[in-house]
């Protein structure tokens, strides 16, 4: 696991930006954190990351958004008000097994929503300071122990 402190919002887009040019197609990114912990504003700057033109919103109440207008398909995706049974419904899997979209990359607000994990994800857990600042912990699948 890493962390990464993030002294503000512009410090959460810059790492966002970064993390981007990072990113390979079938990356799913797995966003945990609170109510405005900056999951959005992290997508947001991965989007940008992305040169994805279109505004990037969160997708609370149509559950994913897709943008293929950048160097790849980004799918964005908030599971906020489901249910787990409600989550498997969707098929999620096609998005990271390509199935029925393009290869692209997967970024999903509240994973702990999903009743299954992709086989590999990299897991952005944002939290906050005392200070209001915030930090992000870094933990990939391809280093857990299964």
């Amino acid at each position: 696991m890493t962390r990464i402190y993030l002294q503000d919002a512009k410090a959460t887009r810059e790492f966002g930006i970064n993390l981007a040019k990072t990113l390979k197609p079938g990356t799913v990114i797995l966003l945990q954190g609170d109510l405005g912990a900056g999951k959005t504003t992290l997508v947001q700057a991965i989007g940008e990351g992305l040169g994805i033109s279109d505004p990037i919103v969160s997708p609370t109440f149509t559950l994913i958004n897709e943008y293929t207008d950048g160097i790849l398909p980004f799918y964005h995706l908030d599971l906020y008000r489901l249910e787990p049974q409600d989550v498997a419904n969707l098929y999620l899997e096609n998005y990271w097994e390509g199935i029925d979209t393009t290869l692209g990359i997967v970024a999903i607000e509240w994973p702990e929503r999903m009743p299954y994990l992709p086989p590999s994800y990299l897991k952005l857990i944002l939290n906050y300071e005392k200070d209001n600042s915030r930090y992000v912990e870094i933990i990939s699948s391809d280093y857990l122990d299964t």
